[in-house]
């Protein structure tokens, strides 16, 4: 079976990459790209371990074999029926052990040129977690600083449509970033999920070009930041510094906690949270214009008491760079969008360094 083995540096010369671990393993990470063909179910796994240990590995071994053969049989008559002959497929498990092996040896039997990744699964992940180390140094960021409100995200997003390299740090773990960032019925992804699209994400990235990322802490909701990124934003990186006036902060952020707002127990929740920062006395100011209604008055509260008194705490001691940081002046609510996030690219540098600017100002009908 020797010759059917091959490195993950071959990856990228297969048709197709077939994952044949559990669904709950496949749902925590997988290689991207890979579609998952199980040959023992979540509960059939349980089964077969629970076999080896309490009876004996020669009856967990025969009743495993039966399942494999049963669900190997099945995916050949579904998802396999129309490959054609010259199909060329890559065939992972957890360690390259038996279970990638046995789909690999009926694959090639049946004339398939199927081959099984060496090492499997735990091969691929100590790909990525190495390459979480050595990938961030090589990039140049410039790093969005600025308050709570400041329409951050959005800068992003309009700079990728205007054709600049972004990372969108927030996006990839589903989580706006701070205490009450979880968007509720949208679970984070798991810390190995978000850790593979992250090095997906830098793999694409030309380090000829600056990558404009937010700026973020060591953790966005449960998901953690490698060190290695987190040292280049914090101590090599340009920063852009985000102005924007008070009022438009509150119309935004009444906005992005829409969602939180359409859910006020759920809400409430996530106020209680924050009890041990500012006491029950002002979180319960906070619960009574929640109770009343009074959206505006509970954001601008939340960005006065809670938001800047923690960007001024910690942006000056996480970001170097944020004592030359070029100041910009942002309206996240204009339809300009674009056209702002190309002035910043204007005065952006191929090295990621800055010259102080202004975003064209909106027109009345835009704001």
């Amino acid at each position: 079976m020797n010759h059917l083995r091959v490195s993950l540096e071959h990856l990228n010369e297969f048709d197709e990459i077939v994952d044949v671990r559990t669904p709950l393993e496949f749902d925590d990470d997988h290689i991207p790209g890979a579609i998952n063909t199980p040959v023992l179910s979540n509960e059939e796994r349980v089964t077969v371990g629970t076999l080896y240990k309490q009876v004996s590995p020669f009856d967990a071994s025969r009743v495993g074999a039966a399942m494999v053969a049963r669900n190997i049989a099945h995916h050949l008559d579904t998802t396999f029926s129309g490959r054609p002959r010259n199909w060329r497929p890559l065939i992972y498990c957890w360690r390259g052990g038996t279970r990638s092996a046995s789909m690999t040896l009926m694959m090639n039997m049946i004339g398939w040129r199927a081959r099984q990744l060496e090492g499997g699964y735990k091969t691929y992940r100590r790909d990525v977690v190495a390459s979480l180390d050595a990938l961030p140094p090589r990039l140049d960021y410039v790093v969005l600083a600025g308050h709570t409100g400041s329409g951050k995200t959005r800068l992003l997003h309009a700079l990728a449509d205007a054709g600049a390299q972004t990372l969108d740090l927030e996006g990839l773990a589903r989580h706006r970033g701070s205490l009450l960032g979880a968007v509720p019925d949208r679970p984070q992804p798991s810390q190995k999920s978000f850790d593979t699209a992250l090095v997906s994400a830098l793999r694409a990235f030309d380090p000829a070009r600056p990558v404009f990322v937010e700026a973020e802490s060591r953790r966005i909701g449960l998901i953690s930041l490698p060190e290695s990124l987190m040292t280049a934003l914090r101590t090599t990186a340009a920063c852009i510094e985000v102005n924007v006036a008070r009022d438009e902060r509150v119309d935004l952020l009444m906005q992005e906690y829409g969602h939180l707002l359409a859910q006020p127990d759920y809400f409430r929740a996530q106020l209680l949270r924050l009890v041990p920062l500012h006491g029950r006395a002002v979180i319960d100011q906070w619960l009574t214009l929640l109770d009343r209604g009074d959206h505006r008055a509970l954001s601008e509260a939340l960005i006065v008491r809670h938001y800047d008194p923690a960007y001024s705490r910690s942006s000056r001691k996480m970001l170097q760079g944020l004592a030359q940081a070029v100041p910009f002046a942002f309206h996240p609510s204009a339809q300009d969008l674009r056209a702002q996030a190309q002035a910043l690219l204007a005065i952006t540098l191929p090295t990621g360094r800055a010259e102080p600017a202004t975003a064209p100002a909106a027109s009345s009908g835009e704001r």
